[in-house]
């Protein structure tokens, strides 16, 4: 049996739906925080289980039986170490044979500020003594869903990464990758760095935007505290605007970029080129 937590979220429903394609419905389990939200999931034969962070006799329910644990990390930053844990321990207690785990790119190494949960995560899980995978994803091309947006509308868009080139890549990308770990075997205690085959910079985003839309749009890049002022002006709290403006220095430093292509291996086929991608955004 195979559990996937958050299974209602963008990622984990793009899983879900890659599990269906290989496995029966009755061997997965959406472990979410409300059922309702999942019944076309239960009507297609998928076992729905009530999972709340807060209350770790449901995580034990949930996981009683479980093979597999897909745990896709939590969106509350902040509260992501003591939610994961939680999820670690109740593993454990059911008896969950190997445990994935979401992470982020070179979570032992980066200094990016979105890492350090990840990276307690990741030593809590090793801790707990329970065979694990960690899918350490690069960053998801939907990200960029709202500048995109703002680019087409105005001819152009801000950043502090500079020539940096990042890996990004659709969330499905990432799916297919997650869903081949839970389906395959050999998997464990495998670190997997996942990233787009080829990296693309904010000026490579530019042109891909102005090939596809026939509109001129640049990129301009900007200093770190400039970008931080224009993120909070336009009503970005203080202390996320800080990660984001992070997260572009992160791609100037190289730190959201892989050479592995564990991506494309893991996923089974090359990952979607940025051109794609952005017609993807396009289309919303």
């Amino acid at each position: 049996m195979i559990v996937v937590t958050g299974a209602t979220g963008h990622l984990g429903k793009l899983v879900i739906e890659g599990l269906l394609q290989k496995v029966p419905a009755n061997e997965i389990v959406a472990a979410v925080r409300t059922p309702e939200k999942a019944a076309d999931l239960a009507a297609r034969g998928v076992q729905v289980r009530k999972a709340d962070y807060s209350d770790p006799a449901s995580l034990v329910e949930a996981f009683q039986g479980a093979d597999k644990v897909l745990l896709i990390s939590g969106s509350e930053v902040g509260q992501r170490v003591a939610q994961h844990t939680a999820v670690v321990e109740a593993a454990k207690e059911a008896g969950v044979g190997h445990l994935l785990y979401t992470s982020i790119l070179f979570a032992d190494t980066t200094t990016m500020l979105l890492a350090g949960e990840h990276k307690a995560t990741e030593q809590v899980i090793r801790d707990s003594g329970i065979p694990f995978t960690f899918l350490r994803n690069g960053w998801y091309t939907e990200n960029y869903a709202q500048t995109v947006a703002q680019a087409v509308e105005t001819g152009s868009f801000v950043g502090t990464a500079g020539d940096g080139k990042l890996g990004g890549a659709p969330r499905a990308d990432f799916a297919d990758a997650a869903v081949a770990a839970l389906t395959t075997e050999g998997h464990e205690g495998k670190v997997y760095e996942l990233a787009a085959d080829e990296s693309w910079s904010y000026a490579d985003l530019a042109t891909e935007l102005s090939t596809a839309t026939g509109k001129t749009i640049t990129y301009q890049d900007i200093p770190a505290a400039q970008y931080q002022q224009i993120l909070e002006g336009a009503g970005v709290p203080a202390g996320f605007a800080a990660v984001l403006v992070d997260s572009d220095r992160g791609i100037a430093d190289g730190e959201l970029a892989s050479t592995t292509n564990d991506l494309s291996t893991l996923a089974g086929r090359p990952t979607t080129p940025l051109r794609e991608a952005v017609a993807l955004l396009l289309k919303g």
